[in-house]
């Protein structure tokens, strides 16, 4: 279950590296298109981390589909189809990335508990690691969302 699940979120996070740059040519917040870039470089170096992961546990690192990632990535690309470009688009775009973000704590968390129980302890700080940058990037995106785009949004619809 645990190398199923590296497995999955490998793919998931190879997918992100993807749609991360479209939902930062989309956006108008500066805050925003901020966020997305700065995780964009998060998310390559959290790749290299599991690639680690899987070095410890004595596997190849290799990809599987993620269903559910990949739905996550098109829900975001259907709210840029029906949006125009402006704050409610962006506000779209936070609330997508953030259904992305709590689908990856939800990943991450029970990850590294299987590696704590796994005795594990180098692959466990990893994903830790990983976990706490993806906290906080859902952090980031709150704030942007309540400090301005939410509220030009209401006023714009």
């Amino acid at each position: 279950m645990f190398e199923d699940g590296l497995k999955d979120i490998y793919w998931a996070e190879k997918a992100l590296t993807k749609a991360l740059p479209l939902m930062a040519k989309n956006a108008t917040s500066p805050e925003l298109i901020d966020a997305i870039n700065n995780h964009l470089i998060e998310t390559e170096e959290q790749i290299a981390r599991l690639e680690k992961v899987f070095e410890i546990i004595g596997k190849k690192a290799s990809a599987k589909k993620c269903d559910a990632m990949e739905d996550l990535i098109e829900e975001g690309k259907g709210i840029l189809e029906e949006t125009e470009v402006g704050v409610v688009r962006d506000a779209g775009i936070i609330a997508a990335s953030q259904k992305i973000e709590h689908y990856e704590i939800a990943t991450y968390g029970t990850l590294r508990q299987f590696a704590e129980t796994l005795g594990l302890p180098e692959a466990a700080a990893l994903l830790e690691e990983t976990l706490d940058e993806e906290k906080g990037a859902d952090k980031k995106l709150t704030e942007v969302a309540v400090n301005a785009v939410n509220l030009e949004a209401a006023e714009a619809d």
